[in-house]
């Protein structure tokens, strides 16, 4: 087994600064494609991950705009905050070993996503009322906890949420805008992975398929864990947090 964490780097290209974690933020960012577009659609026009959104949002039903609810929004402002806070702690536990960080952060979020679609699937979709609301805390605690981890994590441009950092940067950074484009492969890649993620999931809702976007976000979230059990004994540089 002392060589498994070896086979696993090998085989996900660990040499780099970041190791195999720009490509399993990626799978993350995937993660919240699916999900917002599950909230969105399913749950009353209101995000789990996209924090900014639920911040206008919740300006636009105080304003008086119909279809947008005050209280689904702070639901899912106070369950991010609940879950960053989690996330925080989490880290400050699994101290600064980047994969056991990660690896624990993708257990607890699964575990989440896991009981929103055992609700979901217990309810009509889309639902209403304590189910509607369940489900929007359970998710938004998900999405706070996997902001907070990936914020420790430090991996350049790929924060899975919030992508218009990433965005101003490819742009701001541009050879049109006199720069060199720095890791702009990487920049084009996280808002491309959001945006399939956001397809998929819309597209699935919106063909009756109400509960498979969070059956494959929960999937995805596996898999990356299952990727980092080996890696979490590794002493490879890019495992090390910042002093």
């Amino acid at each position: 087994m002392a060589g498994s964490p070896r086979r696993v780097g090998a085989l996900l290209g660990t040499r780099g600064r970041h190791g195999p974690l720009p490509p399993l933020l990626l799978g993350l960012t995937l993660v919240t494609g699916l999900v917002d577009s599950f909230s969105y659609l399913l749950l009353g026009h209101v995000f789990v991950a996209n924090m900014t959104g639920n911040v206008v949002f919740l300006a636009f039903s105080v304003a008086g705009a119909k279809g947008f609810s005050a209280s689904a929004s702070l639901l899912a402002l106070g369950g991010f905050t609940v879950g960053a806070v989690l996330g925080g702690r989490l880290g400050e536990l699994v101290g600064r070993h980047r994969a056991r960080l990660l690896l624990w952060g993708q257990v607890a979020q699964a575990a989440l996503v896991v009981a929103a679609l055992a609700v979901a699937e217990m309810a009509r979709l889309p639902p209403s009322g304590g189910t509607r609301a369940a489900l929007v805390l359970l998710l938004a605690v998900a999405m706070g906890g996997q902001n907070a981890v990936v914020t420790r994590l430090a991996v350049p441009d790929l924060r899975t949420t919030v992508l218009t950092g990433t965005l101003t940067g490819l742009a701001a950074d541009s050879r049109l805008a006199g720069g060199r484009d720095p890791r702009a492969l990487r920049r084009l890649a996280a808002p491309l992975t959001l945006f399939g993620g956001g397809l998929l999931g819309a597209a699935l809702v919106v063909h009756g398929e109400h509960d498979v976007p969070l059956r494959v976000a929960a999937g995805l979230m596996v898999v990356i864990a299952a990727v980092l059990v080996p890696l979490r004994t590794s002493s490879a540089p890019w495992t090390r947090g910042k002093e």
